[in-house]
């Protein structure tokens, strides 16, 4: 089989919300920042996500303020266009094609209608060289515009955006290595200097970041010495100067004037915000102990609030260089990610290792952190070299109530450190607290370690390279978890070999441990019912199937073989010579997912053990070998998928890149649901539109139709047109007041003829409606005069089945009429 297009390997969730500057609004309001293929839109006081604006289909690599509209940005992407937002109601305003990958975009207030981007070179496809060029926006009334109209402004420049406009846009200056290449445009010429690559002292020249002064020719750069350089004169070839401030140890990653320019912001890798004085560069201020390393750092146009990247992918909003207002933490991933991904099965949540010593807890569908759990409980200290405890493995148990962990360090000259920590849910913080710690748990390092799933038991099994596996079990003697203990309960082991994988089937009744190249399968009451072998290869990792594949048991070797076991036969069912790095299963299905290495890249397999036909496969998914990967339950599951997307109906498959990229696949159908619920709310033109009945009003029609399924519905009026494009028209783009008045006024006005025409029919209904009254308090005066209670119906009175309105006023009417005639007839 071959990949099919309409699935397609996405950033979401979990996505890099430092990779490039983020974008403060004109009031200071809103926070927008580059994130995977979307553009996230968040509160500044709040830190919640306000709007994701999705629309791309690469990665995003650049986020700027419309010049000439203060409620637009541009967003550039790596897909080759560039995308005009609304960012107040999330609206895509329009598409510019421009058919190269973008890396970079900049703009400026005096050229309008042009916005400069950074493509690689036209003659290099290897795209290890860059440009930066200006792309005219054409002016058309379409959403989709080809913008092909590219006039190149300077040659080999930075990809990550290492360039700056000057003085209002009369120049551009960027710097790569250690050139610092400064553009004039109404000269059209550009000047270049550079510096040496170090010299006795040891310095480290090259050039990381740069800065324009707003309203002043001074260049600020950045080098990886720490320094920072204020270059001026610098329209003068040859008679340019330069001064030099010096306070960070470590490279300085980014710079920043004020709008103003009476301030100059620097951090770097001591993650503290420095706040140079301009007429006084020997005076700073500054803002320590941020985080992690400070990438980029972003200024509102005001003024009135900064906010600074992190290399542990938080963004941090300031007050003013003052104080710390806010703080939006997307997922940490560090260098690598030591534990394996698991999913917490109260929260749904992602559990992963991020910042030192801590496990961190991330929604995925909400693609926000929930909390930090702190594991070691010790202080970290930021020292190269200096070894400390870390979490290397962590693991939950199926209803969530117990989590365990392991953590390890290892010094130089001793031996390794190890423990494991047995963790209980508490309700009441809606937390984990820590129950149990077991010091030296075993005699070497903790390979793996699984839960079992059976609903009788609590029991942990943890295997070593010290040739042990050992059971670890809840004590049931109290009912509380306050009172509840952990005991090892049985140390296993199999010919002195060394164990490298185990795992529960899915109702705990079998263990599988695998012994280098044995596979051992053990009963519940620890008694070793069979052994299982297919040399050569030691066995890498081990999975039972689930559900109606639960007889399988799944294998990987060293030596790229992926073989099945039948449990009911103990044979080998099938195998094949595949290289898998790393085997995954759905716990919500029969299927399981192979990553499997091949010339560089990672394949992917979807299959069902008895099967022998993948359900999907998907060649060169990344580069690189996928280490880790997890099933995530879906919160609503997908419906009217094609045959060949049945496999992510209910769980989502997520897995990290070796560049630490947190991927996942798409459907379309998923893909359009997004897109549907990202437009404006639509509701039928036959129902008034009111915010009350918007909220209510669906609830309201489905508490009618169970209490009275036959009632008939009213038909409501139909809304004004008027009402409409109030209602659902931006405010921004809406005309005057005073010309929307009148239309407004003489919309809720009715005409003489409908009024005449209902003149009629209410009058006969004011007149039923005092009969109606009149015959109620006869029925009452007689329900009291028989001693029935006044809760009863009319048909619960006299055992007949209740009469409808219209019935009970024709009887009313029958009631009223004159029947002496009657009695004449009867005399006679």
């Amino acid at each position: 089989m071959v990949a099919h297009a309409e699935i397609r390997v996405v950033h979401l969730g979990g996505s890099k919300i430092n990779f490039r500057e983020p974008v403060i609004t004109n009031d200071s309001r809103f926070l927008l920042c580059a994130s995977g293929e979307s553009v996230k839109v968040y509160s500044s006081s709040s830190e919640e996500c306000v709007h994701d604006l999705q629309g791309h289909t690469d990665l995003v690599s650049g986020i700027v303020r419309n010049p000439s509209n203060h409620l637009q940005v541009y967003s550039c992407s790596a897909d080759g266009t560039v995308r005009l937002w609304d960012f107040t109601d999330g609206i895509l305003i329009k598409t510019f094609i421009i058919g190269y990958p973008i890396y970079s975009i900049y703009v400026s207030e005096n050229h309008g209608g042009v916005v400069f981007v950074v493509v690689p070179m036209a003659n290099d496809k290897s795209s290890e060289l860059f440009q930066l060029v200006a792309v005219h926006l054409p002016l058309s009334g379409d959403q989709e515009v080809e913008a092909r109209e590219l006039s190149a402004v300077l040659c080999d420049v930075s990809p990550s955006g290492a360039a700056s406009f000057g003085r209002k846009g009369e120049y551009i200056a960027a710097v790569k290595g250690l050139q610092l290449e400064v553009f004039f445009f109404k000269k059209q010429k550009s000047h270049r200097f550079f510096l040496k690559s170090g010299n006795k002292k040891g310095a480290k020249n090259a050039f990381t970041c740069v800065s324009c002064h707003p309203k002043e020719d001074c260049i600020a750069t950045g080098h990886e010495d720490g320094k920072i350089r204020l270059w001026r004169n610098f329209n003068q070839k040859k008679e340019y100067t330069y001064s030099t401030l010096h306070w960070h140890h470590g490279a300085v990653n980014t710079l920043q004037f004020t709008p103003e320019g009476t301030n100059l912001l620097s951090g770097g890798i001591e993650s503290v915000l420095v706040q140079w004085h301009y007429t006084q560069e020997n005076q700073k201020d500054f803002l320590p102990r941020l985080g992690g390393a400070i990438t980029h750092i972003a200024v509102s146009p005001d003024g009135s609030l900064f906010c600074t990247s992190h290399s542990d992918n938080k963004i941090t909003i300031i007050q003013s260089c003052v104080k710390v207002s806010a703080i939006i933490q997307g997922l940490v991933k560090g260098e690598g990610v030591r534990t394996d991904l698991t999913i917490d099965p109260r929260s749904k949540a992602l559990v992963l290792n991020g910042k030192p010593g801590h496990l961190q807890f991330y929604s995925l569908h909400r693609d926000k952190l929930l909390y930090n759990l702190d594991i070691v409980q010790q202080e970290y200290i930021h020292e190269e070299g200096l070894d400390q405890f870390e979490v290397v493995k962590a693991a939950f148990d199926t209803r969530g109530d117990w989590l365990a962990t392991v953590e390890e360090r290892t010094q130089k000259g001793s031996e390794l450190e190890i423990n494991l920590k047995l963790w209980a849910y508490d309700e009441q913080t809606q937390s984990f607290m820590l129950n149990t710690t077991v010091t030296a748990p075993h005699e070497d390092q903790i390979i793996a370690m699984c839960f079992s799933p059976s609903p009788e038991t609590t029991m942990l099994v943890t295997i070593s390279f010290d040739g042990h596996f050992k059971a670890w079990l809840l004590a049931d003697h109290s009912d509380t978890k306050e009172g509840a203990s952990w005991s090892c309960d049985f140390v296993g082991g199999y010919h002195h070999l060394k164990p490298g994988c185990c795992c529960f089937s899915a109702d705990g009744s079998l263990l599988a441990v695998g012994f280098q190249e044995v596979v051992t399968v053990w009963s519940p009451s620890w008694e070793l019912l069979t052994t299982l072998s297919q040399p050569p290869g030691a066995i890498r990792d081990l999975c039972f199937g689930r559900l109606s594949c639960s007889k399988y048991l799944l294998g990987t070797s060293t030596k790229n073989q992926l073989c099945c076991w039948n449990l009911l036969t103990c044979s080998l069912e099938w195998s094949t010579p595949v290289d898998v790095s790393l085997l995954q299963a759905d716990p919500l299905s029969e299927n399981m997912a192979a990553f499997c290495s091949q010339s560089g890249c990672s394949d992917l397999f979807v299959f069902k053990p008895g099967e022998p036909r993948p359900i999907y496969s998907q060649k060169a998914l990344c580069t690189g070998k996928v280490q880790r990967a997890v099933f995530a339950p879906r919160d609503q599951m997908l419906e009217s998928c094609e045959e060949h997307a049945q496999w992510l109906n209910r769980s989502q498959l997520y897995f990290f890149t070796q560049h630490m990229d947190l991927m996942t696949f798409s459907t379309k159908t998923e893909e359009d649901r997004l897109l549907a619920s990202s437009k404006r709310l639509m509701v039928d033109d036959s129902v008034a539109v009111t915010p009350f009945y918007l909220l209510l009003g669906k609830h309201r029609q489905q508490q009618e139709a169970l209490t009275n399924p036959m009632a008939e519905r009213i038909q409501l009026p139909q809304g004004s047109i008027a009402i409409k494009e109030l209602l659902y028209t931006p405010a921004h783009v809406l005309p005057s007041a005073s010309f929307l008045c009148s239309m407004f006024v003489r919309s809720l006005l009715i005409s003489r003829s409908s009024a005449s025409e209902e003149k009629e029919p209410v009058e006969e209904e004011m007149e039923s409606e005092e009969e109606d009254s009149e015959g109620e308090a006869e029925l009452r005066d007689a329900r009291q005069d028989l001693g029935g209670s006044a809760a009863w119906g009319p048909g619960e009175e006299l055992g007949a089945p209740a009469l409808t309105k219209a019935q009970e006023r024709e009887l009313r009417r029958v009631k009223h009429f004159d029947h002496s005639w009657l009695s004449s007839v009867l005399e006679c």
